[in-house]
């Protein structure tokens, strides 16, 4: 535009006329066209639709491609379309592996690197189900290996590659029984949304080429289910000899029955044994998850609750041949839902919520660990990061800043300084995102930390309204990431709030746990704190402040508005507003139970009932007078939808504003794109009504 002002400039001193007005024409639509531009520069509800998710990085056995699962959204199918694509370590370049392939996941490379197998739906209708392709890296077309009337839920390759473990929900015994209508059912610990008996899953073993799968285990008892595209609920994994796999076993698929433990089966004869007899707080119940064998095959490293209380799972190691073992993890005192051995059986990589990110670490068998350097890198994932350890001591991680959504990012060793390998997401980063702050302050005997997210604009000399978005778990926490929904808040003209609040699991066991037996009053001392330090700053509007979250986040919402009258507004998703009723209802209540008042359940005597009572938000119902949107599932099985009628009808009947919007569709949050956007379209006109 410059040099085009001066050519106007001398066009003009030389009286060249037509040329001056074509060039005043262009120059008009030059600026106009810039001016749009900059006005569409800030990310809006329609950007949703140019994300693209990264899942699922690995690396292939000679170190030099990594493959992974793209995701984008297809608002006219209303779905994710997954594919996977193949990025060339040196080069950078990056090619697709699978084509218009429904639901494609979970891509695995075999032993030798000349394949890679994956899981996708095949079929049509009723008869879709997830199976198992084998990709040669020679080029031609996917081979389907299974022919799963259920759907593979996971697999693992032998270690030789000439065959494939995998793990499928059984057939119902009595097919023929249930479709003449004898479909009655006994009702333990699950989901007041079950509507048949839970079936057991187990392991299969089928050659690398197809043909007739061998059954390896069966029974009442069941691996844990897992839903492709999501993450394996607990791995196989192989002994590297092949003549073993360490699985997951649950006494029970009814997903309230919690007696989980770490076996290990001899493939050739079928004989399965327990490697630890680890008690869970003395009770008849286990926890022990995710086995995975060393390279060597000397020990087995697991998941197990820290301190052997209800809480986030520390690291333990054991002899392959059985013993409870040790924690490795102990002295770092985070919370990890990942593990990878290196390829000399020394140490493994691990990860974990840290402060205001997502950090690694190697940690040695001896106990040694060392923090990897990533930058303002945070990885991906909740509950199971996007990270993978190559064989040649290399690793790929898919991770965001605050200023630019997820990225593959690759390091070639783990003293290496990690380097961006793809640009899936380069429009989204161009844009004029919000800048993020981490601030702390005093609660108790606490010091929890937030995250702020400023609008792209923002202008210290004015005045803006602050709208607090609080992370669900509550063993979650909220960090110094790319969010689309926190930017898009952002860019609406608020200022974010995430509060890390106790019971967030990003300060260790003694923050986290100490929300145990004190559900919503000490975290929301936390919050109100934290909002009391941000009142202090000249730029924030203190009469207009809106309080917001999902899931746990919910819960939180509905407790503060009842106990606080500070709020504008207020948006709770999926939210827990009776504990009594999520013991009650949940698929996971019994954790609740865990959870609660004192550890004891609500209808053994008075005094437990009453602090159930006591913890409720709906307790405090009628003391809400902050105008409320309610969003939930119809088919919400972590935190069933009767929560949210209870409420709405509790706020209804008080005389308080309220609406309350359901998507019909299972799943504790909408995941198709139209709903996920709908979703975030209500949450900020709700936002708008009350704060512009």
């Amino acid at each position: 535009m410059k040099n085009l002002l001066t050519l106007l400039v001398t066009l003009n001193t030389n009286k060249n006329t037509y040329c001056v007005k074509f060039l005043f024409i262009m120059l008009s639509l030059l600026v106009s066209a810039q001016l749009q531009i900059q006005a569409q520069n800030k990310f809006e509800l329609d950007d949703f639709d140019k994300l693209v998710s990264l899942t699922d990085p690995q690396i292939s056995p000679d170190g030099k491609s990594i493959v992974l699962v793209i995701s984008r959204p297809n608002l006219e199918e209303n779905k994710n379309k997954t594919e996977l694509q193949l990025i060339d370590v040196a080069t950078s370049t990056t090619r697709p592996l699978t084509y218009d392939r429904p639901s494609v996941s979970h891509p695995r490379w075999s032993p030798s690197g000349e394949r890679i197998a994956f899981i996708a739906k095949d079929g049509l209708g009723k008869d879709s189900h997830n199976q198992i392709f084998i990709l040669s890296m020679i080029g031609g077309d996917a081979m389907k290996v299974t022919n799963s009337t259920t759907g593979i839920q996971q697999f693992s390759w032998k270690p030789d590659g000439t065959a494939i473990a995998y793990v499928q929900e059984d057939e119902p015994e009595n097919k023929s029984e249930l479709e003449k209508g004898y479909d009655a059912f006994e009702v333990k610990y699950n989901s007041m949304f079950l509507n048949a008996k839970p079936r057991s899953s187990h392991i299969w073993l089928i050659s690398a080429t197809g043909g007739e799968a061998k059954r390896l285990t069966s029974g009442s008892w069941s691996l844990p289910s897992s839903y492709p595209p999501g993450t394996p609920a607990s791995p196989l994994s192989w002994s590297p000899d092949g003549k073993y796999i360490a699985f997951q076993r649950n006494e029970s698929p009814y997903s309230g029955e919690q007696f989980n433990s770490i076996q290990t089966i001899e493939v050739e004869t079928g004989l399965i044994k327990s490697i630890t007899n680890r008690r869970f707080e003395n009770r008849s119940i286990l926890l022990e998850s995710y086995p995975s064998y060393s390279p060597d095959g000397n020990n087995i490293s697991y998941w197990f609750p820290r301190d052997s209380t209800y809480n986030g799972s520390e690291i333990f190691v054991t002899p392959s041949e059985g013993g409870e073992g040790k924690s490795i993890t102990s002295k770092l005192d985070r919370y990890f839902y990942r593990t990878e051995w290196s390829s000399n059986s020394k140490s493994v990589l691990v990860a974990a919520n840290d402060d205001n990110t997502v950090s690694l670490w190697l940690q040695s068998t001896n106990g040694a660990s060392k923090k990897l350097k990533l930058g303002n890198l945070c990885i991906t994932g909740a509950y199971w990061y996007n990270y993978n350890f190559g064989q040649n001591g290399s690793i790929a991680i898919i991770a965001s800043t605050s200023a630019s959504p997820s990225e593959l990012y690759y390091m070639t060793s783990t003293d290496a300084i990690p380097k961006k390998l793809t640009s899936f997401n380069s429009e989204i980063a161009s844009m004029k995102l919000g800048k993020q702050e981490t601030i702390t302050w005093k609660s108790d005997d606490f010091n929890p930390n937030g995250i702020l997210t400023f609008p792209p604009d923002f202008d210290s000399t004015k005045k803006y309204p602050l709208v607090l978005r609080i992370h669900g778990g509550p063993q979650s926490a909220s960090k110094e990431q790319f969010s689309a929904a926190v930017q898009y808040t952002a860019s609406r003209g608020y200022i974010v709030f995430e509060p890390n609040y106790r019971g967030s699991d990003n300060y260790g066991s003694f923050f986290c746990t100490a929300i145990n037996g004190d559900a919503g009053e000490g975290p929301g001392r936390d919050v109100m704190r934290g909002v009391g330090e941000l009142k202090k700053r000249s730029y924030i509007d203190t009469s207009r402040i809106a309080v917001s979250g999902w899931s746990y986040g919910g819960y939180m919402t509905t407790w503060l508005i009842g106990n606080y009258q500070i709020w504008k507004c207020a948006i709770a998703g999926a939210s827990v507003t009776d504990l009594i009723d999520q013991y009650s209802e949940a698929d996971n209540g019994t954790e609740w139970k865990m959870l609660g008042p004192n550890g004891e359940s609500p209808y053994k005597d008075s005094t437990s009932k009453e602090n159930w009572i006591r913890q409720s938000p709906i307790t405090y119902a009628q003391n809400v007078k902050t105008p409320t949107l309610l969003l939930s599932d119809t088919k919400d099985e972590r935190v069933p939808i009767s929560q949210s009628y209870k409420f709405f009808r509790a706020l209804q009947d008080n005389g308080t504003e309220s609406k309350f919007i359901v998507f019909p569709v299972g799943g504790h949050n909408p995941s198709d794109p139209v709903r996920s956007k709908e979703r975030d379209r209500y949450w900020l006109e709700w936002l708008d009504k009350y704060l512009k």
